[in-house]
């Protein structure tokens, strides 16, 4: 092969439904779904799919077929929506991957930004970040946690009220958009897909005080998304919307004042929007919630489930083995074993680097 251009595209795990912020908030942390990306300048073969090579955890569960995995398949809905029906030849993709599937961590939305920042490279599109959220917005329709893998950092976000024409485009069943490739599927499988609005998403940044860091708790289950929503009701009382958009108000300017406040966040960390609904589904969660508080454990500031669980997420500023150890207890009196680590924040976000041989 001839000479090749090499990149790295790095994007953060996140975690999403902050406390109060269901739906709204994100945090990037200090896990990440790495790429290398080799890309030969003068192909000596054309029409040769990208090679997949994938590393790290759960990595035997991924498809390496281009038209299968998610990456290549996010990267060909964003070339093809630039007209560029297929992959360059002979690109190879090298994963390595440190987010658990499945559990909270912003995987899936990891891994749809990574396709949108593929597609971007592979047909050096030169989109800006608001464009690519768009993209990754009409796979995961969810703001929060491909916002905070995007940008880094602490992220609030919304989607855009859109007018009917939009809304139709926006509303395409994901089905349609990023279509599950049959065993057959070939270069004219899925041409011409639904082009995303623009604008879908808005996001802000808030502040993050330097010594909070997030113990990440996970249990070693999986909970599909879809069936950690489908226990929430349709509709909400007034007292308890009030009770989440009062302390979501709080929590989004004492997060990012040093020192932090642990009995002002703790409290500001409370939900009555999804967790409560969701106590049957991870065992020990009841006890995690209400036994664990800055009295008992200091340098404890707040838990909440990252994302739609099962994993616990709890920020502190000290005494993370000590927390951990003790929401690792209360797991494994229910039978349930966990992998934990204590996070930063990722303040870059997701990145693309030119590596220099």
């Amino acid at each position: 092969m001839s000479s090749s251009k090499i990149y790295k595209i790095n994007v953060p795990c996140t975690s999403a439904n902050i406390g109060p912020g269901f739906d709204v908030c994100g945090i990037a942390l200090s896990k990440s779904l790495s790429l290398k990306v080799t890309i030969p300048q003068k192909p000596t073969e054309e029409g040769v799919l990208p090679k997949i090579i994938y590393t790290g955890l759960d990595s035997d569960n991924v498809p390496l077929s281009p038209y299968k995995n998610l990456l290549t398949r996010v990267a060909l809905y964003v070339l093809r929506s630039h007209g560029i029906q297929n992959f360059p030849s002979q690109v190879i993709i090298e994963a390595n991957n440190e987010i658990p599937f499945g559990r909270g961590l912003g995987s899936s939305g990891a891994a749809v930004i990574a396709g949108v920042l593929l597609g971007n490279l592979l047909g050096n599109l030169n989109l800006n970040k608001s464009r690519l959220l768009d993209f990754a917005l009409m796979v995961e329709r969810h703001p929060d946690n491909v916002s905070a893998a995007l940008m880094g950092g602490f992220i609030g976000s919304y989607l855009r009220e859109l007018s009917p024409e939009d809304m139709s485009a926006a509303s395409i069943p994901l089905a349609e958009v990023l279509p599950e490739y049959p065993i057959d599927a070939g270069p004219n499988w899925g041409k011409n897909p639904p082009l995303p609005p623009k604008g879908i998403g808005h996001f802000v940044r808030f502040g993050w005080a330097k010594e909070i860091k997030a113990i990440a708790v996970s249990p070693r289950f999986e909970l599909a998304t879809a069936k950690a929503r489908g226990v929430l009701p349709d509709n909400y009382s007034k007292k308890d919307l009030i009770f989440n958009l009062q302390r979501l108000a709080v929590l989004t300017t004492a997060l990012a004042r040093s020192p932090p406040d642990p009995e002002l966040i703790y409290d500001a960390m409370a939900d009555k929007v999804h967790q409560p609904y969701r106590m049957t589904l991870i065992p020990g969660l009841p006890k995690i919630l209400t036994e664990l508080t800055p009295t008992s454990h200091p340098g404890l500031l707040g838990i909440c489930l990252s994302g739609a669980g099962p994993t616990i997420l709890a920020l502190a500023t000290h005494n993370f083995d000590s927390i951990a150890q003790d929401i690792e207890q209360i797991f494994k009196n229910e039978g349930v074993e966990v992998d934990w680590s204590v996070l930063d924040v990722d303040e870059r976000g997701s990145t693309v680097e030119e590596i220099i041989a």
